[in-house]
């Protein structure tokens, strides 16, 4: 639970860190499954010889491993699909471990505390891996594992989620450094700024102040809260290995959740709790549904904002 003074912080900033969310066990079993994922994928490319024989390497070492020897690492490990085309076989990862993180008693118990008792788990979501930034290609362009530009976190929703009452959560797996690209914050809720289509979906220049800009290191199991207004953005990674995060949102249940395309769940219900998602293979079974029906018609892009807008001018 939250004191009254982290909520007044909260409200009031629009950003908190909260250390010790997640529980050892629920953190040691997030490792140990996505282990042994990387570990089936290591092994097949050692097979076909694109990665040396794993021995002796441990998770980290085999992620900067495949990733510099080009490997297609992300998307099978991330818990949502891709906001590009999707196909019948794209890869995700939906696993019990990341479900019983999803539905950790202190982490909702947390965010009961801001958006209420009724309470969906936004189908927004992303694992974040960042490579050390001295490894990153000149042709790198993906942005989950790159420094992220400033954004907001209701701008890369559809429209139709603005008057959503949500939050992100950004849970820390590894320590988060400032020298391995921690988050860091500009405080308080503004109106919502324009957004151009840069790198990534980033506010328009000339917007934002960034001496306010305020980093955020937490330790791993902890996490950072912020509101969808919360201007954002991460550091480098100048480290050498990588930075393990997880971005998720909750929202309200029953107001939209600036995705409809993807599938939501109730996490906690005090009002019915007979509606709360408690199987992950339902969870999983939703997103295999998900991906059969979007494969088979017209993308549907996830961000809304052009470059023809006079603020990207």
């Amino acid at each position: 639970m939250l004191s009254q003074e982290q909520v007044d912080r909260f409200n009031a900033e629009g950003v908190l860190v909260v250390e010790d969310v997640l529980p050892p066990d629920v953190l040691a079993a997030v490792k140990a499954e996505y282990e042994t994922l990387l570990g089936g994928m290591y092994d097949r490319w050692a097979a076909e010889g694109i990665v040396p024989p794993g021995q002796g390497k441990d998770f980290y070492d085999k992620l900067l491993t495949s990733y510099a020897a080009g490997c297609a690492w992300f998307q099978p490990m991330d818990i949502s699909l891709p906001g590009s085309e999707i196909q019948p076989d794209t890869p995700f990862h939906f696993g019990p471990a990341v479900f019983d993180m999803l539905t950790c008693d202190r982490l909702l118990d947390m965010v009961e505390c801001l958006i209420g008792p009724e309470i969906t788990s936004n189908p927004i979501q992303h694992v974040r891996l960042k490579p050390p930034a001295r490894t990153l290609r000149d042709t790198e362009n993906v942005p989950h594992i790159m420094a992220t530009d400033w954004h907001q976190d209701r701008a890369v929703a559809h429209e139709e989620g603005d008057q959503t009452n949500m939050v992100t959560v950004w849970l820390a797996i590894s320590d988060a450094t400032l020298d391995n690209g921690c988050l860091q914050v500009i405080p308080g809720k503004p109106q919502m700024y324009p957004h151009c289509p840069k790198r990534q979906t980033s506010i328009a220049d000339g917007f934002l102040d960034e001496t306010k800009a305020r980093p955020l290191p937490v330790k791993a199991g902890g996490a950072v809260i912020f509101h969808p207004l919360t201007p954002h953005a991460s550091l480098d990674n100048v480290s050498d290995r990588f930075r393990w995060s997880f971005d998720i949102r909750y929202n309200v249940t029953g107001q939209p959740t600036g995705r409809a395309h993807f599938p939501d769940f109730v996490a906690r219900s005090r009002a019915n709790p007979a509606s709360e998602l408690r199987d992950w293979e339902a969870w999983r079974d939703m997103w295999l549904a998900a991906r059969a029906r979007l494969s088979g018609q017209a993308h549907i892009p996830i961000h809304r904002w052009t470059g023809d807008s006079p603020a990207c001018a």
